[in-house]
């Protein structure tokens, strides 16, 4: 029987992160995993830029099971941000917020960033990937609708790329599709087999 890497198989690895894109994503590389997830104040300095949010924030996330770690354990945590004309995109707190954020990202490129955090009992690894993502130009009708019925706010940037806006919205994606939904997972494979 054809087994995975022994380097993963050797962790007891938990996603530390309720996100159900993140969860599917680990779940389709087959490796066995439990989901615990940390309260944490999801806080930074309005002074970060860029790459420095997500990787700060996933630090953070990771730092919160610093307390209760096996010598086996693996932790992954994840933060996704959207940044568009030097300025960052969280999850839109209401239906105003998401259709401004949409409006912003309509007809223009985008940068979707992901930081994430390896963390076990000995060390602790981070690193982000960028994806570059154009939209359409989109109606006020389409930004309605979207909101109306997918509900983005739990989402950076107030879109999923896998929902109806990024069927009819999405122009172009230049580098990893799955980061753009919340974890590059080629990128992570590649990391933990290297630890």
């Amino acid at each position: 029987m054809m087994t995975l890497p022994a380097n993963i198989q050797k962790f007891e690895i938990i996603l530390g992160s309720g996100s159900p894109r993140r969860k599917f994503l680990i779940s389709e590389l087959g490796w066995d995993f439990k989901v615990i997830v940390k309260d944490v104040e999801e806080n930074f300095d309005p002074s970060l830029k860029r790459e420095e949010i997500p990787l700060y924030l996933a630090t953070l996330k990771a730092n919160a099971f610093k307390q209760d770690l096996k010598e086996n354990t693996l932790v992954i945590t994840a933060d996704t941000v959207v940044w568009i004309n030097d300025k960052v995109l969280n999850k839109p707190a209401s239906f105003e917020e998401a259709t401004t954020m949409l409006r912003m990202l309509s007809g223009n490129t985008h940068e979707v960033i992901t930081g994430v955090c390896l963390l076990t009992k000995h060390q602790q690894k981070c690193f982000h990937v960028v994806t570059t993502v154009k939209f359409k130009k989109l109606s006020d009708d389409e930004i309605e609708y979207y909101i109306t019925n997918h509900k983005p706010y739990d989402k950076a940037g107030a879109y999923g790329a896998q929902e109806w806006i990024g069927y009819v919205g999405v122009e172009r994606i230049e580098g990893s599709y799955f980061n753009v939904m919340g974890l590059p997972v080629k990128e992570l494979y590649e990391e933990v087999e290297r630890l």
